[in-house]
């Protein structure tokens, strides 16, 4: 028996150690889409705090292009040792529905580490634009058929198919214009370029509260505490929800000690206060989970998401 518990003792202790030194060099965290989206904001907050926890300098990589597929593929090829990370938002559920050919599997190729940060989208449009609620732009997109146009970060982006869940649950006929990035859409609809768009909150709050775009409703269950006054969508009589989150992801086969220390250190994050006023300024509620409840989240999420790219026959071949 003694013999046992010393070669269980042994197996365990160089775990441990791992555990104990990582990380013992730079980190870096993935953020598969350009800078000043919800995304690279969540990324950003995340490395300054655990760089602080771990007195070690962790870095922001933006890694965009081919609708986040090509950053998010580095995080599921980079080597399993908790020196790659990423930071996963909403369009890791879209893509398997949208895209028949992936270099990589949604589920099987990452380790599910944690959820940080949970917001409503909010549908926002031009100051142009002659209407101030959801009932009044319903009702401008039908009487101008196919002249109105709603913005979205890329073809099958969360704020893409936000725009034609929208546009389907309403019943009107408006023109999609994908830009490269949610910065790249926030940058034409505040230019009047575009006629609205529904966006995370972290993007577009802080361009409502400059008064430079107007915020017709916020897509949650309940309005959102920063915007008190803005009505959700779901007040207009619309069956509509739509909400944005991010969590953080590795590649697959990570070592369970560095998965333990990584959720132990994202809750001890998340859960500071300045964090929490940080992304609540921009619209997101920070949270965190287990890696279980982080992978239930994304399955569920998935299944929603083909349900919608289904609908709207949107496909990328």
């Amino acid at each position: 028996m003694r013999s046992i518990a010393a070669l269980l003792f042994l197996v365990a202790v160089p775990n441990l150690v791992f555990a104990q030194e990582y990380p013992s060099r730079p980190v870096r965290i993935i953020v598969a889409y350009t800078p000043g989206g919800g995304t690279d904001l969540a990324g950003r907050v995340l490395a300054k705090k655990l760089g602080e926890v771990w007195n070690q300098q962790v870095i922001v990589e933006n890694r965009p292009g081919a609708g986040g597929n090509i950053g998010t593929d580095a995080i599921a090829k980079a080597a399993p040792d908790g020196y790659t990370l990423g930071v996963a938002p909403s369009t890791h559920a879209i893509v398997p529905a949208l895209y028949s050919k992936l270099p990589f599997d949604t589920i099987k190729d990452f380790t599910f580490v944690s959820l940080i940060a949970i917001g409503p989208n909010i549908l926002v449009c031009h100051p142009s634009v002659p209407a101030t609620t959801v009932k009044e732009l319903i009702a401008l997109a039908k009487r101008r058929p196919g002249q109105l146009t709603f913005a979205s970060a890329g073809i099958g982006a969360t704020t893409h198919l936000a725009g034609e869940y929208f546009k389907n649950v309403a019943g009107i006929d408006v023109l999609h214009i994908p830009y490269k990035g949610s910065s790249q859409a926030q940058i034409d609809l505040v230019g009047g370029q575009v006629s609205f768009m529904v966006d995370s909150m972290p993007s577009a709050l802080p361009k409502v509260q400059a008064n430079k775009i107007r915020a017709l409703a916020t897509t949650g269950k309940k309005r959102y505490a920063a915007l008190p006054n803005v009505p959700t969508v779901l007040e207009s009589g619309l069956q509509y929800e739509s909400i944005s989150w991010w969590g953080v992801v590795g590649p697959a086969g990570m070592p369970q000690p560095i998965v333990n220390k990584l959720v132990a250190d994202v809750t001890r994050v998340m859960g500071q206060q300045d964090v929490k006023d940080i992304l609540a300024t921009q619209g997101a509620d920070a949270t965190s989970s287990t890696p279980q409840q982080f992978l239930d989240w994304v399955k569920q999420e998935t299944a929603l998401y083909t349900k919608i790219i289904k609908d709207a026959n949107i496909r990328i071949e």
